[in-house]
């Protein structure tokens, strides 16, 4: 068995109901030069990847311009910013699930591969920020999940070996990144799955060695 000291969440789709906000503020922008991702394959192939990654992507597969990565980059995150401030607000279930881990002793951090400054900002809206020890995006690594190097920053600043945290995470490539970094892993489908009564089955769980 193995004392599990920490909880490490990914954000969107996990504590924060924001993947629809992603995909709608990308095609907006995307809208402007006639390109578009279906939904399909925002959830067989681009959901959870940062909006960077997505649009090297779109000129690989479709020709898309790499000079407008830049200008389509930072409309999207504008579009972005725009949702937080309108949909962004407090979860009861989340508010209570972080502040009873923190009374149980337990670290805790959000490791997200969007903007930090977009971290931040939804972080602050839903009232989380208090309960984390710190918060990882994808400007504090050189490769973003599916890459587990964003779960391997996280568990060497929190001082710990990765089979002492537990990661939540809700998408292939987040869950691809906490496994390869070698920490236990809570596999959600929503963000209603966050609670802390199913957080504390899973860390009993991987307290065992059985996630």
């Amino acid at each position: 068995m193995s004392e599990i000291k920490a909880v490490i969440f990914d954000m969107d789709g996990v504590l924060i109901d924001a993947k629809e906000w992603h995909y709608e503020a990308l095609n907006r922008a995307l809208a402007l030069f006639g390109y578009e991702i279906s939904r399909y394959d925002h959830l067989v192939t681009y959901d959870g990847l940062p909006t960077s990654k997505k649009l090297e992507m779109l000129s690989m597969e479709r020709g898309m311009p790499r000079r407008l990565h830049k200008f389509i980059n930072e409309l999207k995150q504008q579009y972005t910013v725009d949702k937080i401030f309108t949909d962004c607000r407090p979860v009861f279930a989340h508010e209570y699930a972080l502040a009873k881990l923190r009374e149980d002793g337990y670290h805790i951090a959000v490791a997200s591969n969007s903007v930090r400054h977009t971290i931040e900002l939804m972080m602050e809206k839903s009232n989380l920020l208090p309960y984390l020890d710190f918060f990882l995006s994808n400007q504090d690594v050189v490769k973003a999940k599916p890459d587990p190097e964003i779960y391997q920053t996280a568990v060497s600043r929190l001082g710990l070996s990765p089979r002492e945290c537990m990661v939540v995470e809700d998408n292939h490539n987040g869950i691809q990144a906490a496994r390869s970094a070698g920490t236990h892993v809570m596999e959600v489908s929503t963000v209603y799955d966050v609670n802390y009564a199913n957080i504390k089955k899973h860390l009993v769980m991987a307290a065992e060695d059985r996630i």
